[in-house]
């Protein structure tokens, strides 16, 4: 069904994997480029999103050994947002605004609620896009500023909800990223080799590809978005992203999933791998945030959760579920955005394992 896909020119490759308990299937289809070598299983895909429950499993590690509060003011270590002020009416004008009900927390972040995200507020989309921000659409082209510059100027955003409102993707992940290295005194990609990365042998991820001879090239449709050859993802990224910015393997991201179908496997407390996954949303933000989730899908921390499953998407192409109840594990790693995906590929390939 998949290689249909493949022979069709839809995708130059793509790599399946299936798991459930001690078995695993793999299939490697295609090239990393309509143009470039076979694929192999161990090539670099842009994981974009996917990147998002691997930080806040950071954050839980955190959490887990108390050296951060999730219902704690996040303003002692991010000061920018000490005083964040509010929107008066969501689709207002930037410039008109009240003082925030209370503080913003580690909570909010985790669960988008801090009260910025994807906007349809035309001018505050603009005024991000004037600050070089680079919260909204996909990790192409990277912000070209410093964390602290970043947040900065993040901080002169006015928010459009109240902290704790509304579900917004995905302003949340970038400050968590800021937050987790100002909290342990490093960079936060060493904060992740140390505490994620190397305890689960995911020693192809990171924010630059660790061998650009196995990179894939990533496509918008039939456009080029980011040659491997030319790839932004060949030089350290000055303002790591933690909301899409991480490249992996199919076997690297699978033993992330792993961990947290497992109970957090030492890298987390059971406690902590059961919060990511289970649903932070009020009943009206479910509903609120319905169009982008889906029906009767929920929020954890970094992940989509609904009645029998968790995972996410990455929006350069790539799908992960897990479905707790008889442990599957279904991952697809494309190298075209999602959002040109014809709806026969989600139809026929991707709808009946997510």
């Amino acid at each position: 069904m998949l290689q249909r896909y493949v022979d069709s020119g839809v995708v130059p490759g793509l790599i399946s994997l299936l798991s459930r308990g001690d078995e695993t299937r793999v299939e490697v289809l295609g090239r990393t480029a309509y143009d470039g070598p076979e694929l192999q299983r161990d090539s670099l895909f842009r994981i974009a999103s996917f990147t998002k429950p691997i930080v806040a499993a950071a954050a839980m590690v955190l959490v887990d050994e108390l050296r951060l509060s999730l219902d704690a003011p996040v303003a002692d270590v991010l000061p920018e947002l000490a005083q964040p002020v509010v929107l008066r009416e969501p689709d207002g004008p930037v410039d008109d605004t009240v003082p925030a009900e209370r503080p913003i927390t580690a909570r909010d972040l985790l669960t988008f609620r801090l009260g910025l995200g994807e906007s349809d507020n035309a001018s505050l989309r603009q005024r991000e896009e004037e600050l070089e921000l680079h919260t909204f659409g996909p990790p192409v082209p990277r912000t070209p500023l410093e964390p602290d510059e970043w947040m900065r100027r993040l901080g002169t955003l006015p928010l459009q909800y109240q902290p704790g409102e509304r579900w917004l993707y995905s302003t949340g992940s970038h400050v968590l990223g800021v937050l987790i290295a100002r909290v342990t005194g490093q960079p936060l990609e060493d904060f992740l080799r140390e505490r994620i990365f190397e305890p689960l042998g995911m020693s192809d991820t990171g924010f630059t590809a660790v061998d650009p001879a196995r990179l894939t090239t990533a496509y918008v449709g039939d456009d080029l978005l980011d040659p491997a050859a030319e790839s932004q993802w060949l030089t350290p990224p000055s303002f790591p992203d933690a909301s899409g910015g991480l490249v992996s393997t199919v076997d690297d991201f699978h033993a992330f999933a792993r961990m947290l179908l497992s109970g957090g496997a030492g890298v987390l407390s059971p406690a902590a791998a059961a919060e990511m996954t289970s649903d932070q949303l009020t009943p009206k933000q479910r509903a609120a945030a319905a169009d982008f989730l889906g029906p009767e899908t929920g929020w954890g921390y970094g992940v989509s959760v609904s009645a029998d499953r968790y995972g996410w998407a990455g929006g350069l192409g790539t799908l992960w579920s897990t479905s707790p109840v008889d442990g599957t594990i279904s991952i697809l790693l494309t190298q075209r955005a999602l959002w040109t995906w014809p709806e026969e590929l989600f139809a026929e390939a991707v709808a009946p394992a997510w």
